[in-house]
């Protein structure tokens, strides 16, 4: 089952006018499965902001259709949807209980279920010994926990976070993580819009990369990550003077530090022909491995890449 399916989503601010015409969202397609942690990605102007609108029913699509927990009016399941907003503001005269006593009357929570979810939230953010202090006495990290509280208040099934670890220490970022996972081995759906993407490749099952109202990537964070042509090999001995210069030619073998390799493959079967050489040189083979990047650096390569096509 899909939380969220989205067909052919098209989104044009001033229509009709060609002057002042902009496509926000162009023919977007996804499909997020339930149970899951999904990152968007995008620079600024990607139309991140704007698909986020659209699934909340805050603003309307020119085209295209969108279902939620396979609905597909939104409005009918706001009660099984969590949302916390980027940059949030709470009325400052209230404490961090009555913030979170407010938004459950208003999310529609069963008035004598709210002081006990009250309690359970509070302990989850480690803002129990807060909770009768003024909201403007709180850090950002503080904030930050509390706005992720109210979102977790009608004990939703959807779960839209817009830069859930801004200003957060890493520790409390770490915990946040754990929640959210936590949240997910419960079959929840977490959508993650930031801008923090060591934090979405910690997290994320799936990430998509939105540029110009394009989606250019869908798929796993393994997917993403992992290069399937490049190794990194630990051994015990030096094999550019064992191995045979025709099989360092055709494995690109290079040297990075003392004991480890980087190998090119293009089939991946071959991986086994650069093995048994190895071997059969009586060299230990401690490791094998595919090379990883970072989130950070495919994101990079992915949207400059677009970036230069378009410019063709």
């Amino acid at each position: 089952m899909y939380s969220i399916e989205i067909q052919e989503l098209t989104k044009i601010y001033s229509p009709g006018n060609p002057s002042k015409e902009v496509k926000a969202l162009n023919k977007l397609n996804l499909n997020i499965p339930q149970g899951t942690i999904f990152g968007l990605l995008g620079p600024n102007g990607a139309g991140k902001t704007t698909l986020i609108k659209i699934l909340l029913g805050i603003t309307y699509q020119t085209s295209g259709s969108v279902k939620l927990l396979g609905v597909e009016d939104s409005y009918q399941i706001k009660s099984r949807i969590g949302y916390l907003p980027e940059s949030h503001k709470f009325p400052l005269y209230l404490t961090g209980e009555e913030v979170l006593n407010f938004y459950g009357r208003l999310s529609g929570c069963d008035s004598k279920a709210i002081p006990g979810k009250i309690d359970e939230l509070l302990a989850m953010m480690d803002l129990t010994k807060w909770r009768k202090t003024k909201v403007k006495k709180y850090s950002k990290g503080m904030m930050q926990r509390l706005g992720l509280a109210q979102a977790l208040m009608n004990d939703p099934d959807l779960i839209f976070l817009d830069e859930p670890t801004d200003g957060v220490d890493p520790i409390g970022r770490k915990e946040i993580r754990d929640i959210l996972l936590n949240l997910k081995d419960q079959n929840k759906t977490i959508f993650i819009n930031s801008h923090l993407l060591s934090e979405v490749e910690l997290m994320s099952d799936r990430a998509g990369i939105l540029n110009k109202g394009n989606l250019l990537r869908e798929c796993s964070i393994a997917e993403l990550t992992t290069n399937n042509e490049e190794y990194v090999i630990h051994v015990d001995r030096a094999l550019e003077q064992i191995l045979s210069q025709t099989l360092i030619d055709e494995f690109k073998v290079k040297k990075s530090v003392e004991g480890v390799y980087s190998a090119f493959v293009t089939e991946t079967q071959n991986i086994n022909d650069l093995v048994d050489a190895i071997r059969n040189n009586q060299i230990t083979l401690k490791e094998i491995s595919l090379k990883k990047k970072s989130l950070e650096d495919v994101f990079i390569s992915i949207i400059q890449d677009a970036e230069k096509e378009g410019a063709k």
